[in-house]
């Protein structure tokens, strides 16, 4: 390998999945902004959330706060495809989240599995370090409802597709990260 191979980034070993899983505030997203902000910037920051009420609005403005210089952010609540597919060549992204991608696709009424499919698909192609972010939401007690249970489970089955494609897969727990593969 050349030095100005090595230097442009174009190194096989930098286009890498890596999924970062855990429960609700166990610390996944600044764990992920941590290890994308360890590549060279510009780092792109794919956002899936939709801000329906003032809550969410906060979350989304927290997430924001954190990100400093050298941050481009693309929001793609439904074409999550189309922005990774747009991702620059070499360059590190942070995806976040896939839980809340899949409730837009829910609560749109798509057809879920051909959406996860094809989102597998595009995140087994890494062109960069990529970093994806995802709810283990399947710990907990089992739903009330017939529309949880079906997010439960379609989730589950999404965070697996995606684990399967992705060269490293870490749990998050209390901050701490878990290597589990």
């Amino acid at each position: 390998m050349t030095g100005a191979t090595a230097a442009s980034g174009n190194r096989a070993s930098d286009r890498k999945l890596t999924f970062i899983l855990g429960g609700a505030r166990s610390g996944k997203s600044s764990y992920a902004e941590k290890l994308t902000t360890a590549n060279p910037s510009p780092w792109t920051y794919i956002a899936t959330a939709q801000a329906y009420d003032d809550e969410m609005r906060e979350r989304i403005a927290l997430h924001r706060s954190r990100r400093g210089e050298g941050w481009v952010t693309v929001d793609a609540p439904l074409d999550l495809v189309g922005a990774v597919e747009a991702l620059p060549n070499h360059e590190p992204a942070l995806i976040d989240c896939l839980t809340l991608w899949l409730t837009n696709h829910m609560l749109a009424e798509h057809d879920i599995e051909a959406e996860c499919r094809r989102l597998k698909d595009a995140l087994s192609r890494p062109r960069g370090p990529w970093f994806v972010v995802s709810n283990e939401v399947g710990l907990g007690i089992v739903p009330d409802n017939a529309l949880a249970r079906r997010f439960r489970d379609a989730a589950g089955r999404l965070n697996q597709q995606v684990a399967a494609a992705a060269d490293s897969v870490l749990m998050m727990v209390a901050g701490l990260p878990l290597k589990v593969k």
